[in-house]
């Protein structure tokens, strides 16, 4: 297999989500073996997890780090959120990436807060010059507090505004822009909006910024319907990748070339081998098309 690393610690093969079901199995692997951390390069965690002052979360995170790199993902900053961002989540967030130095650093493009008060969900902003300006402020002030180049995640979406004036990647590129902030692009999320809305996912990843990202994530979503039977698909991330969405990652991965590439499974979090059967599967399109870089060379 080709050596297709990346300029960061993240290598540009495929990572998964690091959870506390799969810690045993992840330390119990001897390195370099063919058992399933072989075929898995690297893990995400999702800060506030991780944003306690130690216990047996920490202790299996800093041992999984000595052998493997490792990717920082927020839920819960709340960057679209028109109040200001908390001061006492972002002392933690720099605490946590000062001492487990990720190679990647990344945030959901959505908000959770209102007022003093907290929801449990990431809810979609509008795409105008408003919401652009609070957004990248706020980018700005987390990439000089944490002293990270920050990756923003596209969204999946379930509805439209009608105050939104630039389309969605109109408005990842402005922020991007003017925080000079990376994108993440979730290709799932691609798909998923792409159904709800009634447009080209091709068409939609063909206009993509893809020069800015440098992080890729796919996941599994959940099939309904709305009040008036059209189809509703909802990122649940409880599943398999689909077709589909395996073939809108090839097409980006043909595109730019192997980028590091997240497998997300976060709810009914199958056994280690599925999952890194997954991985797997990534990691066969980043070495088809590092193998073809590498023979036109």
């Amino acid at each position: 297999m080709a050596d297709f690393t990346c300029e960061a610690d993240i290598p540009a093969r495929t990572g998964v989500g690091l959870k506390p079901e799969h810690y045993d199995a992840v330390l119990a692997a001897p390195e370099g073996t063919s058992d399933g951390s072989a075929h898995v390069a690297w893990f995400e965690i999702h800060c506030e997890n991780y944003m306690g002052d130690g216990g047996p979360p920490h202790a299996a995170l800093r041992a999984i780090r000595e052998r493997f790199p490792i990717s920082a993902h927020g839920v819960g900053l709340s960057i679209g959120a028109e109040r200001g961002l908390d001061p006492e989540h972002l002392a933690r967030l720099k605490k946590l990436v000062a001492w487990c130095d990720p190679g990647l650093f990344s945030e959901h493009l959505a908000w959770s807060t209102h007022d003093s008060g907290f929801l449990n969900d990431l809810l979609p902003v509008p795409y105008n010059e408003e919401t652009v300006a609070r957004v990248s402020d706020h980018i700005s002030q987390v990439q000089d507090v944490v002293g990270r180049r920050m990756l923003l995640e596209n969204p999946s979406t379930y509805l439209q505004f009608e105050t939104s004036t630039l389309s969605e990647i109109d408005f990842l590129k402005e922020i991007a822009a003017r925080s000079g902030c990376g994108l993440l692009l979730d290709v799932n999320n691609v798909y998923v909006s792409a159904v709800n809305h009634g447009y080209s996912a091709e068409a939609y990843l063909e206009g993509f910024p893809l020069d800015l990202v440098g992080e890729v994530h796919l996941g599994g979503h959940a099939e309904d319907e709305d009040d008036f039977g059209d189809p509703l698909l909802i990122d649940a991330h409880d599943r398999a990748v689909i077709d589909p969405v395996w073939a809108l990652y090839d097409q980006v991965i043909a595109a730019i070339g192997p980028r590091p590439t997240l497998i997300e499974w976060d709810n009914d979090v199958p056994e280690w081998e599925t999952l890194a059967a997954e991985a797997r599967r990534a990691d066969a399109v980043l070495a088809r098309y590092a193998n073809a870089k590498d023979a036109a060379a």
